[in-house]
């Protein structure tokens, strides 16, 4: 075994002019935010208030330090600086303000004071600049946009531009004091559920990530990805189908997931065959998949659990079934174009052996089974994450112990009182380290999830998700697919500006009610529905994100990546209409009818990619590519007799394909 290395901490949007002292700053605000959590998580916990004001307070404090105003590359000059030291105030009045004063605030009951309003406006300003800064301009505008609409009316501050709004949007207006209450000082704005969710399960859940990355656990899944495929047709391509569902447990982020292991595989699959833009894009459809896989969903099983008062162990069960039919239908597609393509796999000699790679890093499951075996004993998630962390960190101390006493004095280096103070302070600085690096993951999804709120409050203020789901009904005339594909493209568009989380939030605020009441729909079917179409921003065009960071790792055209993204990530369009005309595979069932369910999901899945690709066992002629796509319609009509139609003739087009493929062979020996 070598000696433990650790990666250096990469600050977000590559390297940023600080100062030291700047430097300094973050790396103590970025620890002492991680220890409150884990103190918060495991130790004492808070009052909701409590919890989320500080929570996000030291979020805003570490956004302004590390993002200057003008810029992620440009040195803060001395206007940049003031303005960043009035945020940084502003950060801490806006959660100082609830700590020390949230009795009289409770007491009022309402009725706010000038200071109130006032440190509630500040709160709202500073919130929308650190998003500006940590998320995009696009999340502040539509934060902003939100805050004008809850205004505009003929009882608001912006009567007059109420009269611009189109009847069906129209409301009575409501004034700054009412709007700057209801998004500061109540339980449904900045401090509301998605923060909640951000301050508690996520925060705690990225931190584990963090230090799963910081301690080698993300080498480890992909070297168990390439030793158990990587001799296989496309070894490396269902490497990365495999790593990213791995790395799904650590990464929060598609685009992370795309960095982290296309830089292994992508290479690896040019080097095999795979043209730059097919190897682009299979790695951004898998991180892509990473996002839905369980436990973590990229935090989407934490809100969804919330919005839906469902237990977050349930969600996670309910979700693997679907997630393992994404993974299939990716790596189908990529053994199909391996076949079509004559690639070979890679050579024994190029390959870590499994028994190595476990002998080597079989540790690294530890955390992960005390993190299922806590949550199979109903234990609260944030106390699930908070024991994760502390087994993960015991993990590395561990490992490195056994090194250092066991193993390195019969490689030459003696245990020393000098060496082993040299590792005391090593160790304190990887730990230091990992804290930071926890804290900075969950800058970006913590802002996005305040602004969120922002936007859900003045949904709740204005009864804008009724209006929206009117408006539903009328655009699609009751007809349930055409409000999937409103669902759909909506999620495309607000994909375009917003992050996965807040995108899922805005979402299922203005079409949630519309899906299960207009409907009928099962409230976490469409919880799930609307949380698989707010990954397609990552992977379709024209703003596809994760095809985007795919294309510069392989050196492809971005657009020509995304569409083969796109391509390979079609169970994210298929899966969860299955789930809507399917029910069974989601809320459950008589066995046979869940058994045959997930059969003709897994049937037409794999039928549908040997259809696009038109390839399976040989080349696949017109007519079975057609009688294969019409075959699927049938699948999802909720008719067993059309099911079981739709089933015969997918088998049969995939026998015949089989037949042909075998007499093909016959002909070459002969």
């Amino acid at each position: 075994m070598n000696e433990p290395t650790q990666p250096a901490v990469v600050m977000p949007g590559g390297k940023i002019p600080h100062s030291r002292p700047i430097l300094w700053c973050i790396t103590a605000v970025a620890v002492g935010l991680s220890l409150f959590q884990l103190y918060s998580a495991g130790i004492q916990p808070l009052g909701l208030f409590y919890q989320r004001s500080i929570h996000l307070a030291l979020i805003m404090m570490l956004a302004f330090l590390m993002f200057p105003a003008f810029g992620p590359h440009r040195k803060r000059g001395l206007l940049a600086g003031a303005i960043d030291t009035l945020f940084f105030i502003g950060a801490v009045v806006t959660g100082g303000y609830l700590v020390l004063f949230l009795d009289d605030i409770i007491n009022r009951a309402g009725f706010w004071s000038d200071t109130d309003i006032l440190v509630a406006c500040i709160a709202t300003l500073t919130v929308l600049e650190a998003s500006r800064r940590a998320v995009g301009v696009s999340m502040t505008i539509i934060g902003t946009v939100a805050i004008l609409y809850a205004m505009a009316g003929p009882r608001g501050d912006l009567a007059w531009l109420g009269e611009w709004l189109p009847g069906i949007l129209a409301h009575r207006g409501y004034s700054l004091d009412r709007i700057a209450g209801q998004l500061y000082l109540g339980q449904e704005g900045i401090f509301g559920l998605p923060l909640g969710v951000a301050a508690t399960y996520i925060f705690i859940f990225v931190l584990f990530g963090a230090f799963l990355e910081s301690t080698g656990a993300g080498k480890f899944f992909i070297d168990m990805a390439y030793a158990a495929t990587g001799r296989q047709r496309g070894g490396p391509a269902k490497a990365s189908v495999i790593a990213s569902a791995g790395m799904g447990s650590i990464s929060g982020s598609a685009i992370a997931n795309v960095v982290t292991t296309g830089a292994f595989t992508i290479p690896l699959m040019k080097k095999l065959g795979y043209k730059p833009r097919q190897a682009g894009g299979i790695e951004a459809a898998a991180s892509t998949g990473g996002q839905i896989m369980p436990p973590l969903m990229g935090a989407g099983a934490f809100l969804i659990a919330e919005y839906t008062n469902t237990p977050y162990l349930d969600i996670v069960k309910v979700s693997i079934f679907p997630a393992v039919l994404y993974f299939a239908t990716v790596y189908l597609f990529v053994h199909i174009i391996a076949l079509k393509q004559g690639m070979q796999g890679m050579a024994r000699s190029e390959l870590p052996q499994m028994r190595d790679v476990m002998r080597n890093g079989w540790h690294f499951l530890l955390p992960l089974l005390v993190l299922v075996w806590l949550l199979a004993m109903n234990m609260s998630p944030m106390r699930v994450g908070y024991y994760a962390v502390l087994t993960m960190v015991a993990v590395a101390v561990l490992r490195y112990v056994v090194w250092f006493f066991f193993l390195a004095p019969g490689q030459g280096q003696p245990v020393t009182a000098r060496r082993i103070k040299m590792a005391l302070a090593s160790g304190l600085r990887k730990l230091i380290e990992g804290l930071e690096l926890g804290a900075r993951n969950a800058v970006a999804v913590s802002m996005a999830c305040a602004v969120a709120g922002i936007i859900v409050g003045v949904v709740g203020l204005t009864g804008l998700g009724l209006k929206f789901s009117s408006m539903m009904m009328a655009f699609s005339g009751g007809n349930l697919i055409l409000a999937l594909v409103m669902v759909l493209l909506a999620s495309l568009i607000l994909g375009m500006g917003l992050p996965v989380t807040a995108s899922y939030i805005v979402l299922i605020v203005l079409v949630g009610p519309a899906l299960t009441q207009e409907f009928g729909i099962p409230l976490l079917i469409a919880h799930l529905v609307v949380f698989w179409y707010s990954q397609d921003s990552n992977v379709t065009p024209p703003v596809a994100l994760a095809g985007f960071a795919g294309a510069a790792i392989a050196g492809s055209k971005p657009m020509a990546t995304s569409f083969q993204a796109w391509k390979f990530a079609k169970g994210l369009y298929l899966i969860p209409l299955f789930m809507v005309f399917n029910p069974e595979i989601i809320m459950g069932g008589p066995v046979g009818v869940v058994i045959w369910t997930g059969f003709i999901a897994l049937l037409a899945l794999g039928a549908f990619a040997a259809a696009l690709e038109g390839y399976l066992f040989t080349q696949m002629g017109l007519f079975s590519r057609l009688a294969i796509g019409g075959a699927i319609v049938a699948v999802f009509y909720p008719d067993f007799m059309i099911e079981a139609a739709g089933a015969l003739v997918m088998v049969i087009a995939i026998g015949a394909n089989w037949l042909a493929s075998r007499r093909e062979s016959s002909l070459q020996s002969a």
